[in-house]
């Protein structure tokens, strides 16, 4: 019996775990509960209605929490998504369940059509995927999963499998994916980013003409309100920048839509740092990966930082220039342990200042700048707070000595995500649930924080490993 279902079952008084045992209502059976519902058999689904499938960087995040209820079904979780991982290296934003109807989530696997679409670029034959990325947050996870239990790790020779799929990965982003010239990864899509539906994306998107709405049904509006979701004139050109993106057979190149973010690059970078200890527990140096790593923490700031805004910005590739839009992604750098003093000061001064208000007027930062016009407490991604930039967050202040602050933000997330019964997101004043429920990262990340962080802490004080 693995930890999930000793957590979620009630005990004799005889069982004997390697933690305390909980109580039944206590957080972290309700979180590893949440978990256990939407676990497939080879891999957990964010949610059961809303997100039927496999998403990258969700499962990345899962695992993270996983780790702490069953280190096996952790690697499992990153084994199954990596087992989709194309020729060229690219990691799928999402691997399709195929006893999942087609109707239930668009777009389906009959509109990426990767097997075939995605043929010259070495799509896996046997599954179904998307033909577009997300965040590398995985060889952090995969580092962090390896530590909760290391001779578990050894015996079933978990790294030794994924370290190569990682690099393939890594190697994608920074050749492929250097659409800019300057040594960063670029996305392609808003989707790509994960944070779908930003503000920050409104001036890059306007190049973009929409594809037209009777040409596909949105599922998403099956189980959110329409006021909540992206618009249709978005969506809309969602769907069209997909749809070139596959009919161009999913090759790369400076398109109508090239962003580099900084935070799917501080996330490639934290992720580079991570496959340094992996190199070394492999029996190599890690010294490498983790020279490239303060390189793209360089050109993250060369290219991102804005001192005016506080922040980092991102980048428009296409039209050149920085995109004078706040998001919780400028952020995010605040995870990397060699940002330089002042940068990351800063950062922590504009957390907690107007824009984002984070332990003042807001318990959990919100997607978008509070003062910015498009600001919008419940719409996707263009205000309310979510459980996964909390929890980089607080790893970013932790990280640089913030302990105190640290801790607030972990309490408020603790609280908010059982309060909200693990919701997708919260409204970042109120925290009233926004989206879906019994959300799976919201689930998996409680977890990881009502465990000791200090586990995550390396020897410069850094939280990478």
């Amino acid at each position: 019996m693995d930890r999930t279902a000793q957590l979620t079952a009630r005990r004799a008084d005889r069982d004997i775990a390697y933690d305390p045992p909980p109580a039944v209502d206590s957080p972290h059976a309700g979180a590893a509960r949440v978990l256990e519902e939407n676990w497939t058999g080879t891999s957990t689904v964010p949610s059961r209605g809303l997100y039927p499938h496999q998403w990258s960087w969700d499962s990345a995040f899962i695992a993270i929490g996983l780790r702490h209820v069953s280190p096996l079904r952790a690697q499992t979780e990153l084994e199954t998504l990596l087992d989709a991982q194309w020729g060229d290296g690219r990691v799928p934003h999402i691997v399709f369940n195929p006893s999942v109807p087609l109707d239930a989530y668009f777009p389906s696997p009959d509109f990426w059509r990767s097997s075939t679409a995605g043929r010259a670029a070495g799509a896996p034959r046997t599954v179904q995927t998307s033909g577009i990325v997300q965040p590398p947050v995985h060889a952090l996870a995969a580092w962090l999963v390896h530590r909760a239990d290391p001779g578990l790790s050894r015996a079933r020779g978990f790294l030794t499998r994924v370290y190569p799929r990682l690099a393939a990965w890594h190697r994608y982003l920074l050749h492929r994916r250097d659409l800019g010239g300057a040594g960063l990864a670029s996305v392609v899509h808003p989707w790509e980013q994960g944070m779908d539906n930003s503000p920050c994306w409104d001036a890059p998107l306007r190049r973009v003409p929409p594809a037209a709405t009777r040409s596909f049904r949105r599922a998403d509006l099956d189980h959110g309100a329409a006021e909540d979701r992206p618009t249709d004139l978005d969506y809309g050109r969602y769907v069209r920048l997909a749809t070139d993106y596959r009919d161009g057979r999913y090759a790369d190149g400076p398109g109508l839509f090239a962003v580099e973010d900084p935070a799917f690059n501080a996330l490639l970078i934290a992720s580079e740092h991570a496959l340094a200890g992996i190199a070394r527990e492999l029996g190599a140096t890690g010294t490498a990966r983790h020279a490239r790593a303060e390189r793209l923490t360089a050109a993250l700031i060369d290219r991102m930082w804005d001192p005016a805004s506080g922040m980092f910005l991102c980048h428009d590739v296409r039209a050149g220039g920085l995109i004078p839009e706040r998001g919780v992604s400028g952020l995010i750098p605040l995870l990397l342990p060699t940002l330089p003093r002042d940068i990351a000061a800063t950062l922590v001064g504009t957390a907690h200042g107007p824009h984002f208000g984070l332990g003042r007027t807001t318990r959990l930062a919100p997607s978008y700048d509070l003062l910015g016009e498009a600001f919008d407490p419940h719409r996707y991604w263009r205000g309310p707070a979510w459980f996964n930039t909390g929890w980089l967050l607080e790893r970013g202040l932790r990280t640089h000595g913030e302990r105190d602050r640290a801790e607030s933000l972990r309490e408020a997330m603790l609280d908010l995500a059982v309060a909200s019964d693990f919701a997708e997101y919260v409204d970042p004043y109120t925290g009233k649930a926004c989206g879906t429920t019994r959300f799976s990262w919201t689930a998996a990340l409680t977890l990881d924080l009502l465990h000791d962080c200090e586990e995550l802490m390396d020897s410069k004080g850094g939280s990478l490993g």
